[in-house]
């Protein structure tokens, strides 16, 4: 059975720019409950605590998403993201109060050490606690089992490949999904989470179920940072094709989408030069706002500043860095004029 997990209320927040009011929140929930979904995520497209200057102003609190959420589900879990750094234990608890039954603590691919205590917390005060590994495309399947490892010791009892920057394609997705399904006890249990910026979203979710994760995210008409995820209603289609069970009633799936989901979205998510720029590059999908507005400001193309985050390696938390990348960009493009060069 694979479990699906909607992100429409997370990840979909980067697209809308955290606008979405706790009375939206509450008619999606409502919406993916009576499809049968199995967790609902709800926060700040950076997790609970994420709204700031530097992530994006929240029209509304996390907690007041949260609760909405919570109040109208019947079947589904309530799912809040927290990145350590970014969220605290007290906005975890806080979420827990009000409905939360499941946490995902993220971190990058190579520091899963930094979700220790959080992880542990959450396990210990009855959350299912989940960690996934941002960025996974930037490591080798082995060296990912071994950062996967370290959430499983923490408590985890499951640990999702985040490909956050929409930058892999089936065989890469499956053969991460096989080195932690190889590397984790049997108890524990894979997850897959994709963006579509190469447009391999769905097609890499159906590669991780084959290959063995029984966790995967979608959000609705694909609403997610970048290019979106993975669309949910069509991966829920596909799975059934494919001979994978989910427990969800496709047809209320559909209709939610687009009865509900399609007019609150500011834009179609599409696959244009910019989104695919971000999958090229191997960039953090959601700093695709980010860098249309720093390139319109130093006026520079957005593509050349994601390419330059990408040479840099530059990961989610360094968002200060893409107005520096664009500075540099424009200076570059515009040299100072050099001082006369005759003899006194």
């Amino acid at each position: 059975m694979i479990r699906l997990v909607d992100s429409s209320l997370r990840d979909g927040m980067h697209s809308v720019r955290h606008s979405f009011s706790p009375e939206q929140v509450a008619l999606v929930a409502a919406g993916l409950d009576r499809a049968g979904v199995d967790a609902i995520e709800v926060s700040h497209g950076d997790g609970v605590g994420g709204s700031s200057i530097q992530y994006g102003k929240a029209a509304f609190s996390d907690e007041a998403l949260i609760e909405a959420a919570a109040s109208v589900v019947q079947r589904a879990q309530i799912a809040a993201l927290l990145l350590p750094g970014i969220g605290t234990l007290t906005r975890l608890q806080a979420a827990q109060r009000l409905g939360a039954s499941v946490a995902r603590v993220a971190t990058h691919c190579t520091e899963a050490d930094i979700a220790e205590q959080h992880i542990g917390w959450a396990a210990e005060h009855g959350m299912r606690a989940i960690g996934f590994l941002m960025m996974s495309h930037m490591i080798e399947p082995a060296e990912l089992a071994v950062q996967a490892r370290l959430m499983e010791s923490y408590g985890a009892s499951v640990v999702y490949i985040v490909d956050s920057a929409g930058a892999m394609v089936p065989r890469t997705a499956a053969e991460r999904v096989r080195a932690l399904r190889d590397g984790l006890d049997g108890a524990t249990e894979v997850g897959f989470h994709a963006h579509n910026n190469l447009g391999c979203g769905v097609g890499n979710a159906l590669a991780a179920a084959d290959a063995g994760a029984t966790w995967l995210d979608g959000s609705l008409r694909g609403l997610g940072a970048g290019a979106g995820n993975a669309q949910l209603e069509v991966l829920a289609a596909a799975l059934e094709r494919s001979g994978h069970a989910t427990g969800v009633e496709l047809f209320p799936l559909m209709d939610v989408a687009e009865d509900v989901v399609a007019s609150l979205m500011e834009r179609p998510q599409i696959i244009d030069r910019t989104a695919l720029s971000l999958g090229y590059a191997g960039v953090y999908s959601s700093f695709l706002l980010h860098a249309e507005r720093a390139a319109a400001k130093f006026g520079v193309e957005p593509r050349a500043v994601l390419m330059e985050l990408g040479r840099r390696r530059i990961v989610g938390g360094q968002e200060d860095m893409i107005i520096d990348a664009a500075a540099q960009l424009a200076a570059d493009s515009h040299p100072a004029p050099t001082g006369s060069s005759g003899s006194a």
